[in-house]
This record gives C-alpha cells, sequence and structure tokens, in this order.
C-alpha cells in the first residue's frame, strides 16, 4: 500500500528469496507451519495507521465503560462460565478489513473483534524473518510504541509470567501438536520457558492443578494462558480430563476464558462510529433489510469464520431456528489494494492489543495481517492461490 516500497518489493521478488523466508522461519523451532505464510509483508501507509490506532481507541472506549460487563452478560453460556473471572481482558484483539472511499484513500473497518490470545509471539518471528530475507528499509517496523523485539518479549514475559516460576506457568490446548498455529506455542516456550500442555495432561488435587514435566516430577500450575476454544473441547468426548472449566481452582488465568464470549461478535451490535459497520442482533430487529445481499450472518459462538452466510437471502434468515444466536452485519466491500504479480490482493489487519493489570485501557502493541483473493480472507477461500496466506503489516518509526 505504499507505492514506491511495493514496486521495489515486486520487482526484487524471487521465489528463491521465498523459499530462503519459509526455511529461515521452520529453522528456528524445528517446525514448518500448517497455514500458508505470505510472499510479502504489508506495508502500511502513515493515514491507514493513524485511522487504525483511532479505530481501536473509539471501540475501546465502549470495551472499558463501567457497563460493559452487563452489556456482555448475555454472551455468556450456561454450563461454560469459568470461576474467578478477573476485572478485565488482558488479550484484545481487532480484524479490520482494508477498504476504499470513494476518494480512493484507504478506511479500515471492523469485521471481529476478541478477547482471547491469537499468534503473538508468532508475529514477531515472521517479521523478523521479513526483514532478514528482503531488502526491506531499517526504519519500518511491526511494533507499535516505539519497541524492538527485546523490548516486546519482555513486555509479553512480564504480563504472562510475572513473577512466577516460568516452569509453572503453561499454555492450554486442546492436543497442541495437532493445532495448525502451534508454532506460536513453541515460540512461546522457547522465549519465556513455559511450558505448552494439553487438558488431557493436567492433573487435579483438591482446588491445585499439576502437571508432569519431562522427568516425571509433577510440578505445580500457578498460571494458565488458554488457547482452549471450547467448541473444540466441547466436542472431544474421546479426551479424558481430570478438571473441568467450571472448578474452582486456586489458579491464575493469564486471559481469562470467559472474555473469550464477553468480546466477540456479541460486542459488534454495541459499536457505533465510522470504523464499524452496522451490526444486529437478529432477534431484536424488527425488519429485515431488504437488501440482504449487502449483509452477512454470523453466528455468535463460532471460530475461523465457520458457519457465516456470505450470500444472503429471505430463505437464510427464515431458516434460522434460534435467532438469538447470530447477527446480522453490513457486508465490507474489502479493495485490492495490493499489487501482486498474479494481480491484485485484499488483505485484513489484526491489531494485537495487551491490557496490563492495572491499566485503566488497552494498548496496541503489534499486528497481524492476512493477505487474500478469495471471497473472504481464510484458507478454504484462498486455495491453489499466490501471494496469499498469513503475514505482518510494516509502517514506518
Amino acid at each position: 500500500m505504499v507505492a514506491p516500497l511495493r514496486r521495489t518489493f515486486n520487482s526484487q521478488f524471487t521465489d528463491e528469496k521465498y523459499q530462503q523466508l519459509l526455511d529461515y522461519v521452520e529453522k528456528q523451532y524445528d517446525h514448518k507451519p500448517i497455514f500458508r505464510i505470505a510472499e510479502t509483508p504489508i506495508f502500511i501507509p502513515d493515514d491507514l495507521k493513524i485511522k487504525l490506532k483511532d479505530a481501536c481507541e473509539k471501540i475501546t472506549d465502549v470495551i472499558v465503560a463501567p457497563d460493559f460487563k452487563e452489556k456482555s452478560k448475555g454472551a455468556m453460556i450456561p454450563g461454560q462460565i469459568v470461576p474467578n473471572e478477573d476485572d478485565h481482558t488482558i488479550f484484545l484483539q481487532m480484524d479490520f478489513g482494508i477498504c476504499k472511499n470513494e476518494d480512493g484513500s484507504l478506511h479500515p473497518q471492523l469485521i471481529e473483534v476478541q478477547g482471547f490470545p491469537s499468534l503473538y509471539f508468532f508475529q514477531d518471528l515472521v517479521a523478523d524473518a521479513y526483514q532478514k530475507i528482503y531488502n526491506i528499509p531499517e526504519d519500518y517496523t511491526h511494533l507499535f510504541e516505539g519497541r524492538n523485539s527485546e523490548e516486546y518479549i519482555e513486555l509479553l514475559r512480564k504480563v504472562i509470567v510475572g513473577d512466577s516460576k516460568p516452569e509453572q506457568v503453561i499454555l492450554l490446548e486442546v492436543e497442541p501438536s495437532k493445532q495448525a498455529t502451534q508454532i506460536d506455542f513453541w515460540v512461546a516456550e522457547g522465549l519465556l520457558g513455559i511450558k505448552t500442555i494439553c487438558v488431557s495432561e493436567v492433573l487435579k488435587e483438591g482446588r491445585q492443578l499439576f502437571y508432569l514435566n519431562n522427568s516425571g516430577q509433577k510440578i505445580r500450575i500457578e498460571k494458565i494462558v488458554n488457547r482452549v476454544i471450547f467448541d473444540e473441547l466441547l466436542g472431544r468426548k474421546d479426551l479424558k480430563r481430570n478438571f473441568s472449566f467450571e472448578d474452582d481452582l486456586d489458579v491464575k488465568w493469564i486471559g481469562h476464558p470467559n472474555w473469550f464470549y464477553r468480546i466477540s461478535k456479541h460486542t459488534l451490535p454495541y459499536l457505533k462510529n465510522e470504523y464499524v459497520p452496522e451490526s444486529f442482533f437478529l432477534n431484536e430487529l424488527k425488519q429485515i433489510p431488504e437488501d440482504l445481499y449487502n449483509y452477512v450472518l454470523k453466528p455468535l459462538y463460532s471460530f475461523a469464520g465457520t458457519g457465516v452466510i456470505i450470500n444472503l437471502n429471505k430463505y437464510d434468515i427464515d431458516a434460522i431456528k434460534n435467532p438469538e444466536n447470530f447477527i446480522l452485519q453490513k457486508k465490507v466491500e474489502y479493495a485490492p489494494v495490493i499489487e501482486t504479480p498474479s494481480g491484485p490482493a485484499k488483505c485484513e489487519i489484526r491489531m494485537l492489543m495487551i491490557w496490563e493489570e492495572g491499566a485503566a485501557r488497552p494498548r496496541i502493541i503489534n499486528n497481524l495481517a492476512r493477505i487474500s483473493k478469495g471471497e473472504m480472507v481464510g484458507v478454504r477461500y484462498n486455495m491453489d492461490k499466490d501471494w496469499v496466506g498469513g503475514s505482518v503489516g510494516l509502517f514506518k518509526k
């Protein structure tokens, strides 16, 4: 999107450099990511960076308001409520589709907001890889607030490990070695010394949780970074567990699981500003819009785009048996803003934020980008295409 940089990058690109990028990422933690890494980073111009930051602040105003917990209580699902919820989320992400105004200027439009950890560690690694392999100006960065990578990792260490011993902090998942984003776990382990544990490996004694280390020693768990998606967990009846998320446990959640629901698609109808497309709870709509082709239907409780209907008609609405679990959102028209050798591509930028304990509000620290040439951003819409996939936004320091 920064035209001179884009032209230079494209003219200097080679398949050999791209393979070097992939090899570099794989070599760092002896793991080849399952998802596709895009050939290119995104070059974010100053005016778009300002708008992205402004959008995050305006959306954050709603989340930090005193009445947010009351507004979001309808997002909680009986039987999936975890005790000992904290005052606010620790991890916060906001996804924006990059669009164009009539005058040609770029404009971010919110796709989703979530109170759940994303690829905070991998994004620093892949940004470093792009910088090392390609000839990218040194005054471009992926990190906010003037941080370098060392300072960024130290911030994550402070938030996640704090005054605990790293071995007593775990990242919790459902069969971590089978997750598409597992590279993020291994980077976190390597940098912080924390342990990645499957929910089936956790032991419970009274209110305390433990795991066995590589030597068979029982280690008490003090803190948990939760990466478990309840939809996936509930579908795994074969997975034996020694504890329930509903138990009253003597652990500190680094990212309490309840925030996955509280800050989610359920939040979208409460957001009203120029960066947010109109969104409505389906059961609260007095009249269905006649131009349904301009809307998408999203289930509240889904992950990674599952169940979203983008080519919508009245029969789709009529077929919904539980409208209280859906939102209707004005369609976001992504603009083909990234020139690639095989045609223009669209993109989505996820702003990665941290809300430190005791802080008045969260702050932006990093970003994630996804490049697409399909109807939607996502693997199944970009099969057999090049210059698509996971990436990172770089902007001038």
